[in-house]
């Protein structure tokens, strides 16, 4: 039987430059608020847009990634999970917050996108790979090698 699934995947702007802190052990926990937008028709036949705003949460490598490349205006790709919360403040007044926690981050859109560079494709550091630089990405692709003959085709 299946434990259940939590599993969130937002595609959005960036509405602020990332905030990132460390911990005593010195791991990086880096914080966004990511909007994203949908758009829709009213009565009337208008299109209207609405905005919903995500604080994300990025732990360790990818926190200081996330900390490192990403801008306000970036464009990102995030998975994770969402994590709902339950605290009492100074006051005494039970609040209610809600992060996702992010396990997977891809930068879209062009290089500069909210940094002011030029548009050139940017590489998309993740979780898994450290991040290259943009500097030493090549510039010009090679056509693979044709190792085999048309012929060779089954089809």
């Amino acid at each position: 039987m299946a434990r259940g699934i939590n599993k969130v995947i937002l595609v959005g702007n960036l509405g602020n430059d990332p905030d990132t802190k460390y911990t005593q052990g010195g791991m990086a926990i880096t914080t966004i608020s990511l909007a994203t937008t949908s758009v829709r028709k009213d009565k009337e036949g208008n299109q209207v847009e609405k905005a919903q705003w995500h604080r994300v949460k990025f732990l360790g490598k990818l926190g200081e990634i996330a900390g490192e490349y990403l801008r306000k205006g970036s464009q990102c790709y995030v998975e994770g999970s969402i994590n709902y919360d339950k605290y009492t403040d100074k006051d005494g007044v039970e609040k209610y917050s809600t992060e996702i926690v992010a396990d997977e981050m891809q930068m879209l859109g062009g290089r500069g996108e909210g940094r002011g560079e030029s548009s050139e494709r940017s590489e998309r550091p993740t979780r898994s790979a450290p991040p290259q630089r943009r500097e030493n990405a090549p510039q010009t692709r090679q056509a693979p090698v044709d190792d085999f003959a048309d012929d060779d085709i089954p089809f």
